[in-house]
């Protein structure tokens, strides 16, 4: 650590030493006190820092009453803030003043002074509140998170308006001090959730990290699971209700959404507008999309199983139909399935990198053609088609994005396994994957819980599971939260 010293050439010639060649931070020299008799400058990152010398401005207000003042009086003034400025700190190395130049805030040297100071400008540039776009909602708040971690962490205060909620900051990154904060309500969550939290984050010995996905692959213990061990959110409301479980957020600075730890096979299958919704209407939707998992993941494989080692538990006249459809397809009936799934998941990703609209229109209209063309040209029968097409709504039926593709990608494994093993695949596949989902933990929390440990929490869980309960039934807090502040509503803790 570099101390900083009374003389302020002294100190310029190291911020000068460190700074060179960095043309988008100026260092401006100024000369303030009553009788402009006291040297200073002001370091800054010029688009962070713009307008500094408006009278609107904090900084401009500063530097216009720092004119005013005799020498004495400046250094009172700023030793003790007696101006008020909310976002003012002192800073005493050289490392803490230039990484708050970085952060986007002003720094201010005064001659005869061995600390500079922070002024708190409006940071770097960003696209603000923005509009929630991959978790629609049919009822509930439309915003979503911003790409700076202190709009996000303000959005998440902004619905639970109490001290409890705690917002701890810490830079990652050797390179780019990318700032992360834990959110969490003090009382309700397990303090050694966190601890484990804060733990695995001081492990990250890293260059840069850019986004919350490269924080999650680096934190995640069962690495080689497909599927996620953090839930992703671009919804403020969603974090918060989350939270109130005792649940933790990791809000990453450049990241337009938030991570919320513990996460369970279950919470997955929950919409961000479950909570706003009649439970009636919840419970059939909750069903449909455990349902569309099962078809996402097995429907292909179940139907090479069939047609290939099982078509005797089909009725005469559907194998008939499918035997007549399949007249001078060349390709047997794997080969066939994975043509046209490869076929729709490059469809997919073409239509998922072009422009918005461009892409929309490749994914309809060309899975139209492709699909039309495919059967005319003998490729492919019309069942596989469909097949095909139910495989693709299941996926996307499901609420969150990673817990669908972790399906998409088991989708081929079950494909062989039907195609070679038959019903008996089918089902070696399922009991692998039950134990595979068994085995897996989130920061001590079973992913198959409420459904493995269903006499936990007085099996209260399970009303918020597969089947949702009226919102007056749901009084205790799920199991994240600590046993004794578990009561929500109706009674004391």
């Amino acid at each position: 650590m570099t101390e900083l010293q009374t003389s302020l050439k002294e100190n310029r010639e190291e911020v000068e030493r460190r700074i060179k060649d960095c043309d988008d931070i100026l260092l401006r020299p100024m000369r303030i006190g009553r009788d402009s008799d006291l040297d200073s400058f002001l370091v800054y990152i010029e688009t962070a820092v713009s307008n500094m010398m408006l009278e609107d401005s904090v900084i401009g207000k500063l530097l216009v009453r720092l004119k005013g003042m005799e020498c004495q009086e400046i250094y009172e003034a700023l030793r003790e803030n007696s101006l008020g400025i909310s976002d003012f700190a002192p800073l005493a190395t050289m490392e803490e003043a230039i990484a708050a130049v970085l952060a986007g805030n002003a720094v201010l040297f005064v001659d005869h002074y061995d600390q500079a100071f922070k002024v708190g400008s409006k940071g770097y540039p960003g696209a603000g509140v923005l509009k929630a776009e991959s978790e629609k909602v049919l009822r509930g708040s439309k915003e979503a998170f911003s790409e700076s971690e202190k709009i996000n962490t303000a959005l998440i205060r902004k619905r639970i308006r109490d001290t409890k909620l705690k917002v701890k900051e810490t830079p990652l990154g050797k390179d780019t001090q990318t700032m992360t904060a834990l959110v969490y309500l003090d009382g309700v969550v397990y303090p050694p959730i966190v601890e484990e939290v804060e733990k695995r984050l001081e492990q990250i010995s890293r260059d840069g990290i850019l986004d919350s996905g490269i924080l999650e692959q680096l934190t995640e213990k069962q690495w080689y699971s497909p599927f996620p061990q953090y839930q992703t959110t671009e919804r403020p409301d969603k974090a918060a209700c989350a939270i109130l479980e005792g649940r933790v957020a990791v809000v990453v600075d450049n990241s337009p959404e938030a991570l919320i730890l513990p996460t369970t096979f279950n919470t997955l299958f929950q919409a961000s507008d479950d909570d706003y919704r009649h439970f009636t209407v919840v419970t059939f939707f909750r069903l449909i999309r455990y349902l569309a998992a099962f078809l996402a993941v097995t429907l292909p494989g179940l139907y090479l199983a069939v047609t290939t080692f099982h078509t005797q538990i089909l009725p005469t006249n559907l194998i008939l139909a499918m035997a007549d459809a399949r007249k001078g397809v060349p390709f047997p009936g794997m080969v066939e399935i994975l043509i046209l799934e490869l076929s729709f998941e490059l469809m997919r990703e073409a239509g998922l990198r072009m422009p918005g609209p461009i892409g929309n229109t490749i994914g309809i209209v060309g899975g139209l053609i492709i699909g039309q063309a495919a059967v005319s040209a003998n490729l492919v029968s019309p069942i596989v088609v469909v097949i095909v097409a139910l495989t693709a709504l299941g996926a996307f039926s499901i609420p969150y994005e990673e817990m669908a593709d972790a399906f998409q990608l088991l989708k081929y494994v079950f494909i062989f396994l039907g195609g070679w093993f038959g019903l008996l695949g089918i089902l070696l596949g399922w009991m692998l994957l039950a134990i595979h989902l068994a085995s897996l933990k989130s920061f001590g929390i079973s992913y198959l819980s409420p459904f493995s440990s269903f006499e936990l929490n007085q099996g209260r869980d399970g009303k918020d599971s597969l089947i949702r309960f009226p919102e007056r039934m749901l009084q205790r807090r799920p199991i994240f939260a600590r046993e004794d502040n578990r009561m929500r509503m109706g009674g004391k803790n």
